[in-house]
């Protein structure tokens, strides 16, 4: 097993990782489905694509892709739609809360850092307890640059007022894998997340995976 040495704070990535908020993205799709008199779409059609926000949603509801010239107004439209819904089936993965509290317990720092926009990370961590004791929250947009650029993650590490070297970051994507590479933090991947068909998890360069959150557990055993 990898080892970890001198660890003194946890970052997490947010959707597929610490919540899952598929059921609400894939909500706020089928809602502008119905609008335009289309039955809704199963939500297992939707699930895989929840890490890529509007362009995989977007892409799933409509067929839509990003060079379309309608996809900037259907992006707005959808990001409107989710923000009516957003808290409403968004739960904690099993086991989070409980990883949660064993990291506070072991005098670690923790905090979130996400491609999800302010516009949707503020109000929604919010409303959740879960995000009462995170020591920073970067959004996709609080640095000039969002993930798989390290930016976002070296922002975190000074925000705790750690080196990125005394960190790990948890995430469900290679972009995540390869922002923490990047910021030379020690990298997880939660394979509990949203992993899409086409995902090849040999090719992430991560250093250790993780198919439950408690499973993080292991890695802090000597903390």
């Amino acid at each position: 097993m990898v080892s970890f040495n001198n660890v003194r704070a946890v970052l997490f990535d947010l959707d597929g990782t610490l919540i899952d908020s598929a059921p609400d993205l894939a909500a706020a799709a089928n809602k502008m489905r119905e609008a335009r008199g289309l039955e809704p779409l199963p939500f297992e059609r939707y699930r895989p694509v929840a890490g890529a926000g509007a362009r995989g949603l977007l892409g799933v509801a409509f067929g839509l892709s990003p060079e379309h010239e309608q996809f900037p107004a259907m992006r707005e439209e959808f990001f409107v739609s989710y923000e009516s819904c957003m808290t409403e089936r968004t739960y904690v993965f099993d086991g989070v809360a409980e990883l949660i509290d064993t990291i506070a317990a072991k005098g670690l720092l923790w905090g979130v850092v996400t491609n999800k926009a302010t516009r949707f990370t503020a109000p929604l961590t919010s409303a959740m307890d879960l995000f009462r004791g995170a020591g920073a929250i970067i959004s996709g947009d609080t640095t000039p640059h969002s993930k798989p650029h390290p930016a976002p993650l070296l922002a975190a590490a000074a925000r705790l007022g750690v080196s990125p070297s005394q960190c790990i970051y948890v995430g469900d994507d290679e972009r995540d894998m390869v922002a923490g590479r990047a910021a030379g933090m020690g990298t997880i991947a939660a394979l509990y997340g949203y992993l899409g068909a086409d995902a090849d998890l040999a090719a992430w360069p991560s250093h250790a995976a993780i198919k439950s959150p408690g499973e993080l557990l292991n890695f802090l055993g000597a903390v």
